[in-house]
This record gives structure tokens, C-alpha cells and sequence, in this order.
């Protein structure tokens, strides 16, 4: 009955949202039930006139029951936090090995790039059956990510960083929306994912034009904005060296520690006198206007890619820098013209088109 009234389900999360709302929707119906019911069995057996006894009840069975009525209702509570909360937190938990991808928004579009290079607006290639993380940011105002089919929602925010994740179960091509209003063209700013078999993915990729991968952008970006004259091995200004630091606690002025995350190399390329490493003097400029939320992405990656193990020199180019994204080949995709309509089919591929 239900899988009537529920729109199309086509990823793990989708699965267990559904689960959690059908669930609560019967709790709900349950206990409405049994209130309307009781309202109804007291209003006619204490209706005004009957004879019926309406002496109080023992303490001791008035006490038992309140303990048990609340007890059922605290234990109901804890039930549904438990199952709808650890549903919620694995949704931003995304497995090992997971595929990602880099999500900007913009008004009105959506820009992605995946690891190995793939560039796309209002698109998004994924093979079926693989996990996809996504790392999204907005170079403007707050904008929603919607996949109605994943039933994946997440907001995306300027100068901050969200990721999620999913995990198709269906091939085809699905609805990718905004649903936080962001402006005159908010209701055009839509696009599709496309999920296709593992080899048709393949296919896919090999079909597009090479291009460096993120990590090598942000590399390239380290040397031509000046990070590498500071951070890289034998520089003459005293300054923390990057490799092996991604994921690891480092050591902030004041006895503190921050995790070397997304979020922290994001704020200390754009406020770098907050958090200042230990042993260092506050000598980087921000480079906030310099560089845009694509930028700080690629850079990032380049620092991810640089690994976590402790402290390994390394110079700019070697050794080859790692890719979450499967296939040997670096893709770009046709762009999807904003507003455009959704097609049943995936577009071919064509020209590349560079956001």
C-alpha cells in the first residue's frame, strides 16, 4: 500500500528514510487510535446518567499504571531518537573508498567535478551501486541540494564546506533540484543525475577529453599562488610543511589541537591568523578574494592527496598524486543548459565545456 503513495526509491538512504517515515506514520496512527478510542469508550461508559462505579482507583493501581504508561512513552521516545538519529549520522559517514565528487553552486547552476578531472554543470555521472561523497560549497548564497529520489537533502552554504553521501541502487536518470529559494531564477536552477551500470560508466568515461584531475589543479595552483615558496621543503621562511598532515591533530598556539580537515585548510588559507601553529609566527596573508571556492577546493585535494602518514617530504610532482574516482582515463562532460528540461535519456557525449 504504501510503495504506492511513496515516490521512486532508488538509493540505500532512500530505503532507510522511507523505513523511518512509514514507521512513524503507523506509531502516529497507532496512538491516535488508541486516544480517539478511549475518548470514545469513557464518553459513553461515564456519560451522564449511567450507573456505572466512579470510585477512584486504588493508589497502588493508579501509581502502577502512570509508572507504566510514562515508562512505555520515554521507551517509545528513546526508540525512535535511536532509529532515526543513527539513520541521520550514517548519512554523513561516507564509506572507505567512496567516489568524490566536488559540488559548487552558483546562481542559478550547479557546477561538479570529480577527483580525476570530470567537469559538469547541472549533471552528474555515477556508476549504480557504488558509494559517492559529496563535498559541496556555494560561491554566492545558501543553496539545497535535492536528489527527491535519493532522498538526499543537504544545504550548501558560502565560505563552508557540507558533504553527504549515497549510494544508487537504479540505473536511470533522476531529478537534482535547489530547495532553498536563492534568488529571481531559483525555480530554473535544476539538473539530473545519471546513473548508469558500471560499464556504461566506463564507457562513459573513456568517451571524455583528458584533463588534470583535482589534486594536480591544486598542485598547480600551490606553486603559481606563492604556498609553495613558504610551505614546501627547503624554503627559507619558517613556515609548517603540508605532507602526511591531512586527518592528523596539529598543534595550535595556546596548547590547543585542530584536526587537519576540509574545514581547516579552508580557514587557515582564509583567516590564517586564527589558527596558528605552534612554534610559527602569523606571517600568511589571507588569501580571502584571491581565491574562489573551486580554488580552495582543488588545493585541498592536493593537501588530501599529499597523504596522512607523518611527515614525509615531498617535491611538487612526485610521486603521483592518488584519486578516489575509478578509471584511468580524466573526464569532462557536456554542460546542461541551465533550465533546461529533464530528458529520459542520458545526453551523449560531445565537446567539452569548461564551467
Amino acid at each position: 500500500m504504501f510503495g504506492r503513495l511513496m515516490p521512486e526509491t532508488a538509493s540505500l538512504q532512500a530505503v532507510l528514510t522511507d523505513r523511518i517515515f512509514i514507521g512513524l506514520t503507523i506509531a502516529s496512527a497507532l496512538i491516535l487510535a488508541l486516544v480517539i478510542g478511549l475518548v470514545l469508550v469513557f464518553s459513553i461508559r461515564f456519560r451522564r446518567g449511567s450507573k456505572i462505579n466512579r470510585h477512584p482507583l486504588p493508589e497502588i493501581v493508579s501509581r502502577e499504571f502512570e509508572i507504566g504508561w510514562t515508562a512505555a512513552t520515554i521507551f517509545l521516545f528513546v526508540f525512535i531518537f535511536w532509529w532515526a538519529a543513527s539513520a541521520e549520522i550514517g548519512a554523513y559517514s561516507a564509506p572507505p573508498g567512496a567516489i568524490e565528487i566536488h559540488v559548487v553552486a552558483k546562481q542559478w547552476m550547479w557546477k561538479t567535478q570529480s577527483s580525476n578531472g570530470a567537469r559538469e554543470i547541472n549533471e552528474l555521472h555515477v556508476p549504480v551501486n557504488a558509494p559517492v561523497k559529496l563535498i559541496m560549497t556555494s560561491q554566492d548564497v545558501i543553496h539545497s541540494f535535492f536528489i527527491p529520489a535519493f532522498r538526499l537533502k543537504r544545504d550548501v552554504l558560502p565560505d563552508q564546506q557540507t558533504e553527504a553521501w549515497f549510494q544508487a541502487t537504479k540505473t536511470g536518470t533522476f531529478h537534482l533540484l535547489c530547495t532553498e529559494y536563492c534568488g529571481t531564477d531559483h525555480a530554473r536552477m535544476i539538473g539530473r543525475v545519471i546513473v548508469m551500470e558500471p560499464e556504461a560508466y566506463a564507457s562513459w568515461l573513456s568517451a571524455q577529453p583528458e584533463g588534470d584531475d583535482l589534486a594536480h589543479q591544486g598542485e598547480r595552483l600551490f606553486s603559481e599562488r606563492g604556498c609553495a615558496g613558504c610551505h614546501a621543503p627547503g624554503s627559507a621562511v619558517h613556515a609548517p610543511s603540508l605532507a602526511g598532515i591531512w586527518e592528523r591533530p596539529v598543534p595550535l598556539d595556546g596548547g590547543r589541537f585542530a584536526t587537519a580537515d576540509a574545514a581547516y585548510i579552508r580557514d587557515s588559507i582564509l583567516q590564517p591568523k586564527r589558527d596558528v601553529v605552534a612554534g610559527y609566527a602569523p606571517v600568511m596573508p589571507s588569501y580571502a578574494g584571491l581565491l574562489d571556492d573551486g580554488e580552495i577546493q582543488a588545493i585541498t585535494a592536493y593537501i588530501r592527496a599529499l597523504g596522512s602518514e607523518p611527515a614525509v617530504v615531498r617535491d611538487l610532482g612526485t610521486p603521483e598524486l592518488r584519486s578516489n574516482v575509478p578509471g584511468g582515463v580524466r573526464q569532462r562532460s557536456p554542460a546542461l543548459v541551465p533550465g533546461a528540461p529533464v530528458l529520459d535519456q542520458p545526453a551523449p557525449a560531445g565537446t567539452a565545456v569548461r564551467p
